[in-house]
């Protein structure tokens, strides 16, 4: 392959665009990969979508190793599919609904559980066809509300999803193994940081489920690790090492006067000063009202979430606990609908009798006992019981996490960090199965309900990750698998220096090597040397001064490193870089 930036469709920038916040946003607009089309949706141009092809081949090899078959299926799906599984409503205003002019519904693919289950449906019928795995590498669409990072987050973005089918439970698991060790081999080979880590199945249903996270500062995923004992598990997912249940003789209800609390802080303040109790923020109960909202219904509940006071109610860790439903701020008209809630003064004292379903942090144990409202505006309570003035009617992971909690495998601290998610592994189960009767005739002549796994990567945003994980002050720093061009040469102005950069460039085309040579006539040598950097090819190498003396000089991208090497011996220098001596 011989590219040649004097015909090649590029245009570099040296400013940032005005709406890019990320790095990644930032050089692969100015580097000429992506045009913004409208808020989450961008055009590939000729390098960005050799760099996505790269990507998807490397994702295409490992799932072909593990035994995949790919297949393609339509972006645009009839309504009925969804409806079968409930997801029509489940998915909410994510989804991209339309109608034919017929007036029949159909949406734009978020993801394919449902058309890959139809399909075996249709094609196979023993048990001698199983096990078998399914993939894609498509486009899908999301109407995200808030489209943000370019390609990171956009409306529009290529993914491979893929799917097992397999007769019973022992096989699922074989076949999520296969995947996990998939992913490891593809990831490893792009040369990314990432973490595996415990997640939550969401819309998708199913039991286990794992999260592929690349740590960044920018990551929209919080994700918490041990360095004792390796657990690792998005925020969403951790699970809080609940104590013992607390006895002997609870302490009597005590009404308190606590005018002017607006916060936990002035609460506590005011209770150990007046009543010198000596309570700590994490002694009282903080009880936060939502209303849930069930997907495709205008009716919502009102839920109560009880949380120990020094923390806040982690508002993504709640929406993951309640899906498919969807938690909503309760606002004022909402107080003023519900007077049995007195805003700043809520306890749990009154909710069962206000009907109200209540849910509570794992640390409200039976037994514990908790300064908290006392349903009175300026009243407080200390001594509230639960089990004995409240009862739960369970437990939910909404609670914020922090640095230093404690590790539910081995109680060390755990520390915490950004991320973004690259894939996500599930063990659906039979779900789907179930809603389209997917089932396979064994041996004895008797039915066999299939089980199932789906596996996502997100093609497109892998080159938004590669781009946050491996930059530098002057550009991108493409791993030489997924770069648009094994080397970079750049002809640096005079007539001859370009025509030694063809020759040379025509040469190492023909023994195999991709080639992106910079034979611009009247560009500077200054703008070319920053197009290099910023491109990110791997291998740079200018045929510049040193002509005269018979040298050019070889970058090598990744490490900065500089040699000077004679011209004869300069495309078996570069063969080397590539892996591709001799």
């Amino acid at each position: 392959m011989l590219l040649r930036m004097s015909t090649l469709f590029l245009r570099t920038l040296r400013e940032d665009p005005a709406d890019a916040e990320v790095p990644s946003h930032k050089l692969l607009v100015r580097a000429g990969y992506v045009r913004r089309v409208a808020p989450g949706i961008y055009s590939w141009l000729p390098l960005g979508k050799i760099v996505l092809e790269n990507v998807a081949r490397v994702v295409r090899e490992e799932m072909n190793a593990m035994g995949g078959q790919e297949v393609l299926f339509p972006a645009l799906l009839p309504r009925e599919y969804y409806e079968a599984t409930g997801r029509w409503t489940e998915y909410g205003d994510t989804l991209f609904r339309l109608k034919d002019r017929k007036g029949a519904d159909y949406l734009l693919g978020p993801t394919h559980e449902e058309l890959f289950t139809d399909l075996v449906k249709g094609e196979y019928s023993s048990y001698k066809d199983y096990p078998v795995v399914l993939y894609q590498i498509q486009t899908k669409y999301r109407d995200e509300a808030r489209p943000r990072a370019g390609i990171l987050r956009g409306r529009e973005f290529v993914m491979k999803d893929s799917y097992s089918f397999d007769l019973d439970d022992d096989g699922l698991k074989r076949s999520y193994e296969l995947h996990r060790e998939a992913y490891i081999k593809m990831f490893d080979r792009l040369g990314l940081d990432y973490r595996i880590c415990f997640a939550m199945s969401g819309a998708m249903g199913g039991s286990a489920s794992e999260e592929f996270l690349a740590p960044c500062p920018t990551g929209e995923d919080t994700f918490v690790a041990c360095h004792n004992c390796g657990y690792a598990a998005n925020a969403e997912a951790v699970v809080t090492p609940a104590p013992p249940a607390v006895t002997g003789e609870p302490p009597a209800l005590t009404l308190l006067d606590t005018p002017d609390t607006p916060t936990i802080e002035s609460l506590v303040e005011l209770v150990n000063d007046r009543y010198g109790l000596g309570v700590t923020a994490a002694g009282t109960l903080k009880n936060v009202v939502v209303k849930v909202r069930t997907p495709g219904s205008a009716e919502t509940e009102t839920v109560v979430i009880g949380v120990p006071g020094d923390r806040e109610v982690d508002l993504k860790r709640l929406e993951a606990a309640l899906s498919p439903g969807v938690p909503e701020i309760f606002e004022a008209a909402d107080f003023a609908r519900n007077p049995g809630l007195v805003r700043g003064y809520i306890g749990p004292q009154v909710l069962k009798k206000l009907g109200i379903r209540y849910l509570v942090d794992p640390r409200v144990t039976p037994g514990s006992a908790w300064v908290t409202g006392g349903n009175e505006q300026g009243v407080h309570a200390a001594g509230v019981v639960a089990g004995r003035d409240f009862e739960p009617d369970g437990t939910v992971e909404a609670a914020e996490v922090r640095a230093g909690d404690s590790c539910p495998r081995c109680a060390h601290p755990l520390s915490i960090d950004r991320g973004i998610e690259i894939g996500h592994i599930f063990q659906l189960g039979r779900k789907y199965a179930d809603a389209a009767g997917l089932d396979a005739l064994g041996p004895d002549g008797k039915p066999i309900r299939v089980t199932m796994g789906s596996y996502g990567v997100g093609v497109s945003r892998l080159v938004a990750v590669l781009a946050e994980q491996l930059h530098d002050g002057l550009g991108l720093v493409w791993p030489r698998e997924v770069a648009p061009a094994d080397v970079h040469i750049v002809g640096t102005g005079k007539e001859n220096q370009i025509e030694v950069a063809l020759r040379l460039a025509e040469e190492l085309a023909a023994g195999g090597l991709r080639v992106l040579v910079d034979d611009r006539a009247g560009v500077s040598p200054g703008v070319k040397f920053k197009d290099a950097e910023l491109l990110g090819v791997p291998t740079i190498l200018i045929v510049g001064r040193g002509l005269g003396q018979g040298v050019v000089e070889v970058r090598d991208r990744v490490t900065g490193a500089k040699e000077e090497v004679p011209l004869d011996a300069a495309a078996e220098r570069v063969r080397a870089a590539a892996g591709r001596a001799g």
